[in-house]
């Protein structure tokens, strides 16, 4: 065997290695969560998730899933909760590593304990537990009943850069968000906010389904350096971006 032969060997036995031991982790974080799913104070479940966060979930390309850098997680992760008060309902659709980034956060601090994450990928139950609903935009009505209508934060991030996608993702957005947009929390923010991350060419899209958004100067970045020209849109002007001119 050729020195490049046994590089190569070495590389992907290590690999193999990492994968196995995520593996094991992420078998004993969802058996806890199945055993104790209604415990939304398992100290020990929370740790090892604001430990490891998304590192558990090996992406899967064929469901398009690239996951956000921590910096830009954290960011959207800020601009849905500043202002929030306990009554402000956040979903956070198809961007599961946003949620990761709210448990990394101190739990005891968050503005809202109503904080849902709607997913297609079945794994991220053991991330959000009790506040985890299966989503698959081809049925865009089917989501957890209980937050139809009642969602006053909602980020959306579309898993594909196609039109079908995005409008039926759109139809979803309409019927989780509360018809009340002028509200206002304990704080004197606006209780209201959309944003949608999507590919920068679906502009025109956007712009059809959420008339009351604007692309931002905000360019969400990916783990693993996404090459699509990723943009955000949102309805507000927050603390981490200022609307682009059209």
């Amino acid at each position: 065997m050729s020195d490049d032969e046994e590089i190569t060997l070495a590389a992907l036995l290590e690999f193999k290695n990492e994968a196995a031991a995520r593996q094991e982790e992420f078998d004993r974080l969802q058996q806890e969560a199945e055993q104790r799913f209604d415990d939304v104070n398992n100290e020990e479940h929370d740790a090892l998730i604001a430990e490891k966060g998304m590192d558990l979930f090996q992406e899967d390309w064929q469901l398009s899933q690239f996951w956000y850098s921590d910096k830009t997680a954290d960011i959207l992760a800020d601009e849905l909760l500043d202002g929030a008060d306990e009554d402000t309902v956040v979903c956070i659709a198809s961007a599961p590593s946003v949620y990761a980034a709210i448990k990394r956060k101190d739990q005891s601090k968050l503005p809202t304990k109503q904080i849902y994450l709607l997913e297609f990928d079945k794994r991220f139950a053991a991330l959000a537990r009790n506040k985890f609903g299966f989503y698959d935009y081809n049925n865009p009505l089917e989501f957890l009943p209980e937050l139809k209508g009642k969602v006053n934060r909602l980020l959306i991030d579309p898993p594909f850069l196609e039109e079908e996608c995005q409008r039926k993702s759109s139809e979803t957005a309409h019927a989780l968000l509360s018809a009340d947009k002028e509200s206002l929390t304990q704080s004197g923010v606006k209780k209201y906010r959309l944003m949608s991350c999507t590919g920068e060419r679906m502009r025109d899209i956007i712009k059809k389904v959420y008339p009351d958004t604007q692309i931002t100067d905000f360019y969400p970045e990916h783990a693993n350096g996404l090459s699509n020209e990723f943009a955000c849109y949102a309805s507000f002007e927050g603390k981490s971006w200022k609307f682009q001119e059209d």
